[in-house]
């Protein structure tokens, strides 16, 4: 009987490895695996002794991975990304939608208007399996860390499909007894004069110019009473009484508790895609989800 080459083979060994290589160290991979370091680096040293070669840099600071360990990152990268693919792909049915589909966006849009929305699709198609993950950063659909993606900028990836759902724009809120306490700006040049609550920092905001409001109007940019890195934030902090602040479209459903302020401001449109990867072009599980979309954002109330 030939001898099994554990080396290449050994896919346990080739997942934690990955799992290391972008974790950046024994002990967050661990976390991630629900495994010791010890047995994390046990597996390491294993794989790296069969293979004859180090797949890492040990640094105080981390691990950097070798010439070698970038090649072999690279290829098993690329191969766990097929398999799941065709684990998609298999698993989908002719007959009807089902089976796991996980959908991924901002944890804005994701709590103020899909959430809600969400049972309606359940309803319809019991068949898909839904699971949610709202992130403000870019999740990797390519890895399938999500099936698809409601984005608000295009898709850099050349391998992601996009479909274009709907532009948006901002209004300018404020709660009652912020404008009982301060008044009521009646023009963008008033805002000199009032307190305003942005986006935390605009050059990793998930939308270009979120903080057009700090010089509409003006200019000289305004100074904001608070910065948030995250529109729901921005939200609470404005139905709190803390200020004056421009939310998406979006939100129109639950700022009926809020007051819309200069309704002649929109501020800059924006759009809203659904992405997802070129594999999954013919599931249909995708395909009803982005129907659902379409229908739903057409809607008067978005």
């Amino acid at each position: 009987m030939p001898t099994r080459q554990a080396s290449m083979m050994d896919w346990d060994k080739l997942r934690v490895f990955h799992t290391v290589a972008e974790a950046g160290s024994f002990t967050h991979a661990g976390e991630v695996l629900n495994l010791s370091q010890s047995a994390v680096s046990r597996q390491i040293s294993a794989l790296e002794e069969s293979l004859h070669v180090s797949l890492f840099h040990r640094h105080a600071r981390g691990l950097i991975l070798t010439e070698q360990g970038e090649l072999l990152y690279r290829t098993v990268h690329e191969v766990f990304a097929k398999l799941a693919m065709a684990e998609a792909r298999i698993t989908e049915s002719r007959e009807r939608p089902e089976g796991p589909l996980k959908i991924t966006t901002t944890v804005a849009f994701g709590s103020v208007w899909l959430t809600p929305r969400i049972k309606e699709f359940m309803e319809t198609y019991p068949g898909i399996e839904m699971s949610m993950l709202l992130d403000d950063g870019e999740v990797d659909l390519a890895m399938r860390e999500a099936d698809v993606a409601i984005r608000f900028n295009a898709p850099r990836q050349p391998d992601l499909i996009q479909r274009h759902l709907i532009a948006l724009h901002y209004n300018v809120y404020a709660a009652p007894e912020y404008l009982k306490k301060y008044g009521l700006p009646k023009t963008p040049a008033d805002l000199d004069n009032h307190r305003l609550i942005v986006y935390g920092d605009d050059a990793k905001a998930p939308v270009e110019n979120m903080n057009w409001l700090l010089s509409a109007g003006t200019s000289t940019p305004r100074q904001p009473v608070l910065r948030v890195n995250n529109i729901y934030g921005i939200y609470r902090a404005v139905r709190s009484g803390l200020g004056i602040a421009a939310l998406p479209d979006y939100f129109s459903t639950v700022a009926t508790n809020l007051v819309q302020v200069l309704p002649e401001l929109r501020g800059p449109s924006f759009d809203c895609y659904f992405v997802y990867p070129e594999e999954l072009r013919h599931s249909k599980r995708v395909m009803v989800f982005r129907d659902f979309l379409l229908q739903k954002l057409s809607e008067n109330n978005l």
